[in-house]
């Protein structure tokens, strides 16, 4: 991750004068503190200077502890993903609200006897769908499941890059891990794994303490 021309401006006048205070840095740029404090928290957090209270910050003289984007380009969903959490189609939304509690998830898969994937299933359809004038001991998930072909998801060989855009473009918290599963009624998708937000929190947290 490249520094930005204000950051190696700041970094120099750390270098220079150091210790030195955020007041002093913004009274030389012309800046309010606020408007700095990104810019020195990207300096801190990347190892090349630190801050003492009431001292100021001064030059560490370490290399940048940045993550390196190029790390992602070769990263896949299959190092990260986590096993799938799956209800078959067959089962009542009632059924789905206790599997969703006891395996501590937000988001569960649909499977057909086939173990192809059928739907998705959220804490907001799971809601939506108690909310509803309906007995949930009885209403099938298919009623409430999010169907295919409107699923997003990814594959095991996919970057973990690309699959998190998906989490965000789409804004959901996790994607079905799926593989082809030749049958003879055409494109069925298999699920071998959850993709989520936890697993991209889980990688970052590893990768700051390597």
């Amino acid at each position: 991750m490249e520094l930005s021309a204000r950051q190696l401006l700041i970094l120099e006048m750390i270098k220079e004068s150091g210790p030195i205070t955020s007041s002093a840095i913004a009274g030389r740029l012309n800046l309010s503190r606020a408007a700095l404090r990104s810019d020195l928290a990207i300096l801190t957090s990347s190892g090349l200077a630190e801050a003492k209270p009431k001292v100021g910050y001064y030059f560490t003289g370490k290399n940048p502890k940045m993550i390196s984007p190029a790390l992602f380009d070769d990263l896949q969903v299959k190092t990260i993903h986590s096993p799938p959490i799956v209800i078959h189609g067959t089962k009542s939304v009632y059924e789905a609200i206790v599997t969703m509690f006891r395996e501590d998830v937000g988001t569960i898969f649909v499977v057909s006897e086939e173990d192809g994937l059928d739907g998705v299933l959220s804490r907001k359809d799971l809601i939506k769908a108690a909310m509803g004038n309906h007995n949930i001991t009885e209403l099938p998930v298919s009623v409430a499941m999010t169907r295919m072909p409107n699923i997003i998801f990814t594959t095991p060989d996919e970057t973990v890059l690309n699959a998190a855009k998906k989490l965000l473009t789409h804004q959901i918290d996790a994607l079905p891990v799926v593989v082809p599963l030749p049958t003879a009624s055409g494109s069925v998708y298999r699920v071998v794994g959850r993709f989520t937000k936890t697993n991209l929190t889980r990688l970052f947290v590893q990768l700051a303490e390597e």
